[in-house]
């Protein structure tokens, strides 16, 4: 599969083909809810926490007698039952929400968002961007690219100029090809490449795709 790429001012000026492995894989829905669940459930934050009957405060002495008030019996101030009592399966701040998916599956999932994207034509590469940090300018030539709504822009490493240039822009992120991620994918309908980050995403996924297979498994094959 090829995408087109553009130069700074926006201009078409060739092809580049995606390795198949990686954008032409099988698309498997079931994994990328996965993946982006897992995702989401990691960075979930637990800030929630009640206090039990035994770190409330007071309670020490029996608040009435037991027997001629007509009330119901009570030991203790700090009954979940009474108000500022302590509370009976409260958050304890201890709750564990992190999920586990395995690597190759995670991969799978990654591999079948870029996958889809490239079949959908939200893919395209930018040759590479050069010059000062100026704002106006990077909106320009994304108005001259053929994209809607919002678009993620990966980058092969750190760069200032991109990263800063394009961080007022609305709809638009910059992120690190090595930090692919689910939930940006997801999020931006248009993938924009600078051309050194196809490379950066060969160099991190490419070669795992081409690993020899298990020799037990060739083995039973013979």
């Amino acid at each position: 599969m090829k995408i087109p790429i553009y130069d700074q001012s926006g201009k078409k000026i060739g092809d580049h083909t995606l390795n198949s492995a990686i954008f032409e894989a099988s698309i498997k829905e079931s994994l990328i809810q996965q993946a982006l669940l897992r995702q989401l459930a990691n960075k979930r934050a637990n800030p929630a926490k009640t206090k039990t009957r035994g770190e409330r405060r007071g309670g020490g002495r029996k608040p009435f007698r037991q027997k001629g008030t007509g009330n119901a019996r009570a030991g203790s101030r700090r009954s979940p039952i009474w108000r500022k009592g302590g509370v009976i399966f409260g958050p304890t701040g201890l709750e564990n929400y992190s999920k586990q998916m395995p690597k190759k599956q995670r991969q799978q999932a990654l591999f079948s968002i870029l996958s889809s994207k490239a079949k959908d034509g939200k893919i395209i590469a930018l040759d590479k961007y050069e010059g000062e940090i100026k704002t106006k300018v990077f909106a320009e030539l994304i108005s001259k690219l053929p994209i809607e709504r919002d678009a993620l822009i990966v980058i092969p490493e750190k760069n200032e100029v991109v990263q800063k240039s394009a961080h007022n822009i609305a709809n638009v992120k910059v992120i690190l090809a090595n930090y692919l991620n689910p939930a940006d994918l997801l999020k931006y309908r248009n993938l924009i490449f600078l051309a050194e980050a196809l490379k950066k995403v060969d160099e991190i996924w490419g070669a795992e795709t081409k690993k020899p297979k298990n020799k037990k498994t060739e083995e039973q094959k013979t």
